[in-house]
């Protein structure tokens, strides 16, 4: 196989496993903050805090002990916009709040038989490319350009190996603090630890993260014919996916791609074995504008913000990237502002 085929091929596999775990447990950031901040439990909040410290240690490890090269991840620039970055953020954390979950929660969903989150996928594609390369490009570069600020370093150790400490000695003090918090606040809840479905899901796609790192940065790396270094995000792709479905002919298929399309195929596989595939729709023309703006929101915020609540979240956030660390929390916020904050009886209405 081409390192190409074996890229795709990886990212099928991440993606359906992706798809199975999340169609089980309901794993999603936004879900997680809801089920804490509105219903007072923490289990699925505390499982993706577990799904960050793995995906934190595991991708670490990789780069330490392996050829994989994170110096190439679209996280870890030199530069940030000081504007959109947190305004994408916000956007992405509020949009995912009316649609009733992100990208990838949407994509479990569609798997599980509800129509809502095909229109949602749909409208978030079609934003995104018009974020990145269609109408509203020439806008986001123009204040790309007026806002953009040098960071102190690409990286939470580079920045502190500033100061006179190795950079491999920073990496793994940060990694283990880092990644020992978040287990530590996880754990020490007794009704997570007895979650098991909530624990297992953290702890999978966690090691999901790191072997998308893996995949294609080891895997299928190849000098001559370069396969993009990435692992699990999800609003470029879905972009990336509606536009394959229209003009394969004239497009490859890649990583992203395929873990799309593993995701959709691994919930329908779960939920047909479990026996809980139900089509749903709409309930009123209320519910569907929320969900479209949502939807709007994510593809347009996840752009600005250079990544979603898994890619930044979860991917951007194992690499140590200062970026990603200004994004989660403006994603986050945005969560916030939907769930308890001003904007709460909007999302209601």
């Amino acid at each position: 196989m081409s390192n190409t085929e074996l890229a795709i091929l990886g990212g099928g596999i991440i993606g359906l496993l992706f798809g199975m775990v999340g169609q089980r447990s309901g794993f999603c950031l936004m879900r997680g903050l809801e089920h804490a901040w509105v219903q007072n439990d923490g289990r699925k909040l505390r499982a993706f805090a577990t799904a960050m410290a793995v995906a934190l240690l595991l991708t670490q490890v990789l780069n330490a002990v392996t050829d994989l090269d994170l110096t190439g991840a679209l996280y870890l620039q030199p530069t940030m916009s000081w504007l959109l970055v947190p305004v994408g953020g916000v956007m992405f954390g509020l949009g995912m709040v009316l649609a009733n979950g992100c990208g990838a929660r949407a994509l479990v969903l569609l798997g599980q038989g509800n129509l809502r989150s095909l229109v949602v996928l749909l409208v978030l594609g079609l934003t995104a490319y018009m974020t990145l390369s269609g109408v509203l490009a020439p806008l986001r570069l123009w204040l790309e350009g007026l806002t953009t600020i040098r960071l102190p370093a690409r990286s939470l150790p580079l920045w502190f190996s500033q100061v006179g400490v190795s950079v491999s000695i920073a990496t793994a003090v940060m990694t283990l603090l880092l990644a020992g918090g978040l287990v530590l606040w996880a754990f020490q809840s007794r009704t997570f630890r007895q979650a098991k479905t909530e624990l297992a899901s953290g702890v999978i796609i966690g090691v999901l993260v790191a072997a998308g790192w893996w995949v294609t940065g080891v895997l299928a790396a190849d000098i001559f014919t370069p396969v993009r270094l990435a692992s699990l995000t999800f609003v470029a792709p879905i972009g990336d996916s509606v536009q394959y479905l229209m003009i394969s002919t004239g497009m490859n298929a890649n990583f992203g791609i395929s873990v799309v399309g593993g995701m959709i195929a691994g919930s329908l596989f779960m939920a047909l074995i479990t026996g809980t595939f139900q089509w749903e729709s709409y309930s009123s023309p209320q519910h569907m504008r929320r969900s479209v703006s949502g939807a709007v929101l994510m593809g347009c915020g996840g752009v600005l913000a250079l990544g979603c609540s898994i890619g930044q979240g979860l991917t951007g956030f194992s690499t140590l990237a200062l970026t990603s660390f200004v994004a989660i929390g403006a994603i986050v916020f945005g969560a916030w502002l939907g769930l308890k904050g001003p904007l709460r009886s909007y999302v209601r209405s």
